[in-house]
């Protein structure tokens, strides 16, 4: 299981071989073994397989061509909805239309997405996580037909490579983990911990390509901007308040 965490490679070209019934439903079991809070479980897992509904989906992944290449789409949700009906017809008052109820059911559905990619990785297939999720929750929601009480948080496409990727950069161990206490960066380090980045001939090109002075200016000026930053929170915050994370 460690071989197959260190040798993650994100795919984005799958062959036109199907993922049977059986299968992804293992995978689906091992996912929803993940840790969860309090045992609630406070996920979905929305499964889109047909032709016409990953391109219906499509346009809210900015037209990325693996929802529509891949045979597997799994939009994991934040969702108090199923929750919060137990709790009501137990004749139990739920008290979680706040902000860290979100946190909370966000992050056991990540949990359930990470053993998700585990699993599937493990039987050879190849994943691919999609950031655009939080960006278009709105639209999401309504081609997902989404409840009060439930949030996108994370899209997952699953399915054979047809392609072999190198492993993706990654910073240094010591970069990352701190013990005991967080020890901040000096100049020196983020020089150090960076440089290896810096130095691949791919982000070379990236950074020539357009037309900037650094990696971080790429990142900055280009891929995260700061207008996009503020206007998909504010999306997101519209979001969570209208699904009624934010009452």
């Amino acid at each position: 299981m460690i071989d197959v965490l260190k040798n993650h490679r994100t795919i984005r070209k799958y062959s036109d071989k199907n993922i049977d019934d059986a299968l992804l439903n293992e995978i689906l079991e091992a996912g929803v073994r993940a840790s969860t809070t309090g045992n609630m479980q406070v996920y979905s897992i929305v499964v889109t397989r047909d032709e016409e509904k990953k391109k219906e989906l499509a346009p809210f992944h900015f037209g990325q061509p693996m929802i529509t290449n891949a045979p597997v789409v799994l939009t994991f949700c934040a969702d108090f909805n199923r929750f919060n009906k137990w709790c009501r017809q137990r004749n139990a008052k739920p008290g979680y239309d706040n902000f860290l109820s979100f946190m909370t059911a966000a992050i056991d559905a990540l949990l359930v997405a990470q053993n998700v990619c585990v699993a599937a990785e493990s039987k050879g297939l190849g994943i691919c996580y999609l950031g655009t999720t939080t960006y278009m929750a709105d639209k999401i929601i309504e081609q997902l037909e989404l409840p009060h009480g439930v949030v996108p948080v994370t899209t997952v496409t699953i399915g054979y490579p047809d392609e072999d990727p190198g492993l993706t950069d990654r910073l240094p161990l010591e970069a990352v983990v701190h013990y005991e206490s967080y020890r901040d960066y000096s100049s020196n380090d983020i020089d150090k911990y960076y440089s290896e980045k810096e130095d691949l001939e791919e982000n070379k090109a990236f950074v020539r390509e357009n037309n900037k002075e650094s990696l971080a200016q790429v990142f900055t000026d280009v891929r995260y901007k700061k207008a996009d930053n503020e206007h998909f929170s504010k999306v997101l915050m519209a979001v969570l308040k209208k699904q009624g994370f934010l009452d």
